[in-house]
């Protein structure tokens, strides 16, 4: 692979050494372009053909499943994570005595849920009983990188009265994930980190069991089957389709899903199974690199490393990398450095060498 013809692809690159993805991942120019195009295209069509651009969201909604090998129908576009899980939520018709199992220190959107138990991953599975509803999850913890084996959960899970809901927004685009080796009911990814599209466009997949059972939360004129009908929109109880599209119910942020086509038929071109593989080792350099800095660093099998110097604050380190155009992040006591596959080995070094020269004032 041509790392370096990829990497010209991002222009901030030019003048930053970005290492936090996992806040924003970069547009590629494609991306960028794909949004300006179709704003051309409205003006020279004065958008009479908005019913296409439906037929192009598709096309998106088909690259998306064969992310996750999964099947068009399975897939729905959503602007951010959040908005999947209260779907969820909206159908879980919680009773006293029900509960919810999230781990310590997830993502805010699964720690704010009602009748929650927030566990440590020590004691995560006894922590599930027969009252669970539900399972929400990070496929990766967006502050230590932490990783948790899906696949045991998912087999863990198998016949239990809980739905499995991964949120894989800090990992969809970096790791692979197949939908039919690690069966979850729902999969929802903001696409704006590693996905590297706009902050907005987000997608979910759902599994056929989860869909039959789980009624949309939002009904909007492109709920009922026949919505592509314009001219004799339906009037009434709406029909649902069985897709996931149902979830949708109103117009889609086109313009932005141009963009996410753009970018993940780059990181389709590129191949997941390869960008994995230069994720986990530029991570793992970091790891080497941070340690011999003096860092206390912990092995979580991601792309994201939590460092922690025991004379440094993270939130102050991380300000003063980024007066010298290295950007970072500071989270939960820790440094978090997360390489995409645009980064480099002279990012870390960079790094490295900004963080010595710190160290040294």
């Amino acid at each position: 692979m041509d790392w370096d013809s990829v990497r010209s692809e991002f222009p901030a690159l030019s003048r930053f050494t970005y290492l936090n993805t996992a806040t924003f991942g970069q547009l590629p120019r494609r991306a960028t372009n794909a949004v300006t195009a179709h704003w051309a295209h409205r003006d020279e069509t004065a958008s009479a053909d908005f019913l296409n651009w439906f037929d192009d969201a598709d096309r998106l909604r088909s690259l998306l499943a064969g992310l996750l090998n999964a099947k068009a129908d399975d897939i729905a576009f959503i602007p951010s994570a959040a908005h999947a899980l209260a779907l969820v939520m909206s159908g879980l018709n919680l009773k006293d005595g029900d509960n919810i199992v999230t781990l310590q220190d997830d993502f805010p959107n699964q720690l704010y849920l009602p009748q929650l138990r927030e566990v440590p991953w020590e004691r995560f599975f006894e922590a599930i009983d027969s009252r669970t509803r539900l399972v929400a999850i990070s496929e990766v913890n967006y502050a230590t990188g932490f990783r948790p084996p899906l696949g045991e959960i998912s087999q863990f899970l198998k016949g239990r009265d809980a739905i499995l809901f991964v949120d894989g927004t800090q990992s969809c685009g970096a790791l692979r994930f197949d939908v039919e080796q690690t069966p979850v009911g729902m999969y929802a990814v903001h696409a704006y980190k590693w996905m590297i599209s706009p902050n907005g466009a987000g997608f979910f997949y759902i599994s056929p069991e989860l869909r039959a059972r789980l009624k949309p939360n939002v009904v909007g004129w492109r709920s009922h089957f026949d919505w592509r009908n314009v001219d004799n929109l339906h009037h009434g109880t709406p029909v649902f389709s069985e897709s996931a599209e149902k979830y949708e119910a109103g117009g889609l942020a086109s313009a932005l899903l141009y963009a996410m086509e753009a970018s993940t038929q780059m990181l389709l071109s590129i191949g997941i199974e390869t960008i994995e593989k230069r994720v986990l080792e530029l991570a793992g350099l970091v790891r080497q690199r941070l340690v011999h800095l003096g860092a206390e660093v912990e092995s979580t099998g991601s792309q994201i490393v939590c460092a922690k110097f025991r004379e440094h604050d993270p939130s102050q380190l991380a300000r003063e990398l980024k007066k010298q155009n290295v950007l970072v992040a500071a989270r939960h006591g820790g440094l978090r450095v997360s390489p995409h596959f645009y980064n480099n080995e002279a990012d870390v070094e960079r790094l490295v060498e900004a963080i010595g020269a710190i160290f040294e004032q």
